[in-house]
């Protein structure tokens, strides 16, 4: 070689390999513990608000909530440090396809996989909310395309494709086809459920207490012991209970209507009692900066706690049939007294919002500790009517407030309340005794019922 052309080999050596530190970008994150958590909290911020738009009911939405965190949650783990799936831990929950080895961008796979899912989850939506999903699926992705190569971005997205499919098919064996709004008829008898005004309308998901729970054994797994005996004479229990309901009703003061009123998390105008529960982890997310694992294991919990939960509770209401109090109150005390707010179109016992509250609580303790709080769902979602934010000094504190609520929207007899936070905690304990979402964490047993 000459001279000359050693030189000339030598420049396009110092060329080449200075030209890929002026060109490459920097390696990005190649954990999901590593990325931040936008994609999983304006995910389920906008679930909230397609659940409320879509009126979803609040059993239903509790299920569609917890489907959706588990496949966020699957949808990342295979990339975290410590994080294992959930396959074998939940009823039903086999296998989840695994990822090749290549990289693989973690918060694509968690953006095609959530809106895979809830387009699944709701296969008749309004356009408005097809929109919702579509669009965020797509800014996203305009987003991601431009972090990360192009075959990093397609193999990502088929990936989250495989994990949405593989959820959908694992929620399809729960029993939601058969049990939804089924065929039901009404006990009669003294003390029994009947339709209450102003609607008078036919029970609200009377088999909803047969789906497949995520980790209970059944929905008659935490049942709390059972009711006030029905009786109407004045010295019996439930009269006396039915008398608080009363007395408050006619007491309240500003303060407890409001509570009664931020609580309420109605089906239509909020994204449901399991969609506050949600809510106010995505306060927790935000708040705490977390990453996108931590987020997803956050969402989990509470999404698997809200899910059995209201299986649990509605297999209890309709076990019990119980009389709510504005028939008692109405038919033994007082007949025209009316509740702050309107009454659900199911039995008493217990109350779903405690034991959803009970069971979120105790989930989400577990994981991020007691701390004080403010939440700012209402606020965050437009909510009307307008109302301040409201601080807690923990999230047990939250949830009492939540459980009492419906006493004083004259919804609930104390009993009610007060054996549904128990029952949620129990399923909370479930959750936490028997998922174990770090690979470093023991777990109790294996979930218990089969897929069929």
């Amino acid at each position: 070689m000459t001279g000359r052309a050693s030189v000339l080999v030598v420049g396009l050596l110092l060329i080449a390999s200075a030209a890929p530190a002026q060109t490459r970008r920097p390696p990005g994150p190649k954990h999901s513990d590593d990325f931040e958590a936008q994609a999983a909290f304006r995910w389920f911020e906008s679930m909230y608000d397609i659940v409320k738009t879509e009126g979803t009911t609040p059993p239903v939405a509790a299920r569609h909530y917890g489907i959706a965190a588990v496949a966020l949650y699957e949808a990342v783990a295979p990339g975290a440090r410590d994080h294992r799936s959930l396959a074998g831990q939940l009823n039903g929950l086999k296998a989840i396809p695994r990822p090749s080895r290549a990289a693989h961008h973690w918060p694509t796979v968690a953006n095609v996989a959530m809106a895979d899912v809830l387009r699944g989850l709701y296969p008749e939506i309004s356009d408005g909310s097809l929109d919702l999903i579509n669009n965020l699926e797509a800014a996203l992705a305009g987003q991601y395309r431009r972090q990360v190569p192009a075959a990093e971005y397609e193999r990502s997205a088929a990936y989250g494709q495989q994990v949405a499919n593989a959820i959908l098919e694992w929620a399809s064996g729960d029993g939601y086809a058969l049990f939804d709004d089924c065929e039901y008829t009404v006990p009669v008898g003294p003390g029994r459920w009947v339709a209450t005004p102003p609607l008078f309308a036919r029970p609200l998901q009377p088999c909803w207490g047969q789906v497949r729970p995520m980790v209970l054994t059944s929905g008659a797994e935490c049942a709390p012991a059972s009711p006030p005996r029905y009786s109407s004479e004045a010295t019996s229990e439930l009269y006396a209970q039915a008398f608080v309901v009363h007395q408050t009703g006619v007491m309240l003061t500003p303060a407890q209507k409001e509570i009664a009123h931020y609580w309420a998390d109605g089906p239509g105008t909020t994204g449901t009692p399991p969609g506050h529960s949600i809510a106010i982890m995505s306060g927790f997310v935000q708040d705490d900066g977390m990453s996108l694992m931590e987020a997803a294991e956050g969402y989990a919990r509470v999404g698997i706690a809200v899910h059995d939960a209201f299986i649990a509770c509605w297999n209890t209401k309709y076990a019990h049939s119980l009389i709510r109090p504005v028939t008692y109150i109405q038919q033994l005390i007082d007949r025209n007294w009316k509740p702050l707010l309107p009454t659900p179109n199911f039995p008493e016992y217990a109350s779903g919002h405690s034991t959803q509250s009970g069971a979120s609580a105790t989930v989400m303790v577990d994981m991020l500790g007691e701390r004080t709080f403010t939440d700012t769902t209402r606020r965050r979602h437009g909510l009307e009517p307008e109302m301040a934010d409201r601080s807690f000094q923990s999230l047990e504190d939250a949830a009492e407030e939540a459980a009492i609520s419906r006493l004083y929207g004259g919804i609930h007899y104390p009993a009610g309340n007060r054996d549904g936070l128990q029952q949620g905690r129990c399923i909370g304990r479930a959750v936490i005794d028997r998922v174990a979402f770090r690979k470093t964490s023991a777990v109790a047993g294996p979930a218990l019922v089969s897929s069929k």
